[in-house]
């Protein structure tokens, strides 16, 4: 019971004097000081990395570009972090020495229970490193699961995609097993055409032909030329004809709505029919109808 009170005459002497609170104040004023450094830090080092690598000079695409710099303000956010906590740990008094020395045996204990992190990150390099896939890129990742959408962010432990209809999917890197990539290579506008079978094909082609080409003029988006295959199926009243078009990547569906719409006004203007279902009711001629009637007065 002494000793607590001896204890507590100590610890009230000390809060009494300006020395522990002058000494307190520089603490929290370095602490202050640290994370308004850090912060600094990060912002600085962010506009630096997005200025380098967007540069000119760089020899990267927009896309590979945006995935390295995510990854690189990733990386250099948890160094700083890291080097403020253990900064504002020394300046609180603990020995960050043991204590990095200590995390460091920790970490190796850990380690060899983690696999799963490990082989998380080990695919997360060679995505990044082998350029699989990219920020911005439309993807399907593991065809079995059916997860479509496009890439928001690229780390090393997990992915992040945005499907069409705005939830994001979390992937850890390690179950990416099989992943194809919409936004590499030019796609295929594929538009089927169904006219009557009273419709002249030659004359129908030509105008395809013609309205493809318009389109590829007034469409930055298309970057070949229009081909107009011919008949793909028959119908129980029509001919249905396929034409393509080739563009830049994940644009083809846009590009075909305008083919379609183009197709219409030039279909109307050219007095070519679409089909659509008919209906036509015969009538028995009207001798045949006397005949009868004659037939049943006898």
């Amino acid at each position: 019971m002494d000793k607590i009170k001896l204890a507590i005459t100590e610890l009230l002497d000390k809060l009494g004097t300006s020395d522990f609170w002058i000494g307190l104040g520089w603490i929290v004023f370095k602490i202050v000081l640290i994370l308004v450094a850090a912060k600094v830090l990060m912002n600085f080092g962010r506009i630096m990395i997005e200025r380098v690598l967007s540069h000119r000079t760089m020899r990267m695409d927009e896309r590979r570009g945006k995935t390295i710099i995510a990854l690189l303000i990733n990386i250099l956010r948890y160094v700083v972090y890291f080097l403020a906590v253990l900064t504002v740990l020394s300046n609180i008094g603990v020995n960050v020495t043991t204590l990095v020395a200590g995390a460091g045996v920790a970490g190796l204990a850990i380690g060899f229970g983690a696999q799963s992190l490990v082989k998380d990150v080990i695919t997360g390099f060679f995505i990044i490193f082998e350029d699989q896939f990219g920020v911005g890129d439309n993807v399907m990742v593991n065809t079995n699961l059916q997860i479509r959408g496009n890439v928001e962010e690229v780390g090393l432990r997990i992915t992040k995609v945005r499907a069409y209809t705005g939830e994001i999917h979390i992937i850890p890197n390690s179950q990416i097993m099989q992943v194809t990539n919409y936004s590499k290579t030019n796609s295929l506008a594929v538009v089927d055409i169904s006219v009557a079978f009273e419709e002249d094909l030659q004359r129908v082609y030509e105008v395809l032909k013609a309205v493809g080409v318009q389109v590829q003029l007034e469409n930055e988006n298309v970057v070949g030329e229009p081909q107009v295959l011919g008949v793909q199926t028959f119908g129980p009243s029509n001919a249905v004809v396929r034409m393509t078009l080739d563009c830049k990547p994940m644009e083809h569906y846009g590009v075909g709505r305008i083919l379609r719409h183009e197709i219409m006004k030039a279909f109307i203007k050219e007095g070519i029919e679409i089909p659509y279902p008919k209906q036509v009711a015969l009538f028995p001629g009207q001798a045949e109808v006397d005949e009868k009637k004659a037939a049943a007065g006898n």
